[in-house]
């Protein structure tokens, strides 16, 4: 089975003390290594373990024939734009059980009509992690509030619109909110 562990983990600019570390149970970094250099088989268990440590699906970690993978032309660094080292490839956004899209028809705050924007969904004890950032979270009657999460507090949430001039809302017992964490911006 050829595997992308390395570039993927790369990508994400994780090394191979951070994976192994964040395995559960923890492995060692040479291991790690010898997994994403076929020293070592690769089998279910080790791919769900580093999926996991890296927060990405498991099907992201290994080559699929009909996936087509965005080849990576130059790097944007602190001295300027180069070409990349050795070849790299960007791995293009798969859809996950715990991901729901938003699509903007309006321009609002950064975002400009026609944007696409994958969010994934949070359940309340994970709220914290999205302060910050721009979430959606259901209202009464098939309604949502969308804008930036700036405080959780016990059950209430507080949150700024994304439209200009707009007021702070504050919702309470959210069952669940999603974060955005995906921008698609078509030219």
């Amino acid at each position: 089975m050829l595997t992308r562990i390395r570039d993927i983990r790369k990508s994400r600019g994780l090394t191979l003390s951070d994976v192994a570390t964040a395995c559960s149970p923890p492995t060692t970094p040479q291991t790690i290594g010898r997994l994403e250099t076929g020293m070592r088989t690769v089998s279910i268990d080790w791919l769900e373990r580093i999926a996991a440590a890296m927060g990405v699906a498991v099907s992201t970690l290994v080559t699929m024939p009909d996936r087509a993978d965005v080849p990576v032309a130059a790097v944007i660094g602190a001295l300027g734009v180069d070409a990349p080292e050795r070849p790299r490839t960007l791995v293009p956004p798969q859809p996950q059980g715990d991901l729901i899209g938003l699509v903007v028809e309006t321009a609002q705050g950064d975002y400009r009509s026609g944007d696409e924007l994958w969010a994934r969904r949070l359940s309340p004890g994970q709220f914290t992690g999205a302060i910050n950032r721009d979430i959606i979270c259901p209202r009464p009657a098939g309604r949502f509030a969308f804008g930036r999460l700036i405080a959780v507090d016990g059950n209430r949430i507080q949150l700024l619109p994304t439209t200009a001039g707009a007021r702070q809302v504050v919702l309470v017992d959210v069952p669940w909110l999603a974060m955005v964490t995906l921008l698609v911006r078509r030219t």
